[in-house]
């Protein structure tokens, strides 16, 4: 009695709707028939259409075997000096420089360890003039250490200004003094250049 008569136009057309075949196009005012979806509801089954593809067994068997392949490469650069590879840490010009500059000079720092172990041995020995040897030569390599440390240290600084003026040369000094410490065949990467030869 009070409806309007527009809403009375609407209904039939909305019946209509409902009754012609899912190819057609439906009506733009007839009734879904479904509640719309809140927007969280929405997002979730979006993810687990996307998601179905894979299990998360599968997902987590994957992400090993790269984790894997990205391991093997880091190794393989480290041992080749491969740029692409790399660490982070490792990574660029001037840390290469770095590299080169300590590996191509003969370093007292790089004996440190076998030298340490030789003091050790001489001061459990229970002989009073072999411990106080074993003192002294502990002093001098110590210092010897400290002395071409800071001489390397200086250099490599001046030779990273010439070479690299723009470059961020941050950290790297204490990146070449750190690897200084290390004997030779143990150092990683692995060296690039002979000794004696000007990197």
């Amino acid at each position: 009695m009070f409806r309007s008569r527009a809403k009375e136009e609407k209904a039939p057309a909305a019946d209509k709707a409902l009754v012609t075949d899912s190819k057609q196009p439906r009506h733009p005012e007839a009734p879904k028939g479904r509640p719309t979806p809140k927007r969280s509801q929405a997002q979730s089954q979006r993810r687990s259409v996307a998601n179905t593809s894979m299990t998360r067994k599968e997902a987590a068997r994957r992400q090993r075997e790269e984790r894997r392949a990205a391991l093997e490469r880091q190794r393989q650069a480290l041992a080749s000096g491969d740029e692409r590879y790399l660490p982070v840490r490792d990574k660029g010009p001037v840390r290469r420089f770095a590299r080169d500059f300590v590996d191509s000079r003969f370093n007292i720092a790089e004996w440190f360890l076998p030298m340490a172990v030789v003091i050790l041995v001489l001061s459990m020995v229970q002989v009073p003039a072999l411990q106080n040897t074993a003192l002294l030569l502990w002093l001098i390599v110590i210092v010897l250490i400290v002395l071409d440390s800071v001489v390397s240290g200086f250099r490599l600084k001046k030779r990273l200004n010439e070479r690299f003026p723009a470059e961020n040369k941050r950290g790297a000094v204490a990146y070449a003094l750190m690897r200084s410490l290390q004997m030779r065949r143990l150092r990683l990467p692995k060296p690039q250049v002979k000794r004696g030869e000007r990197p």
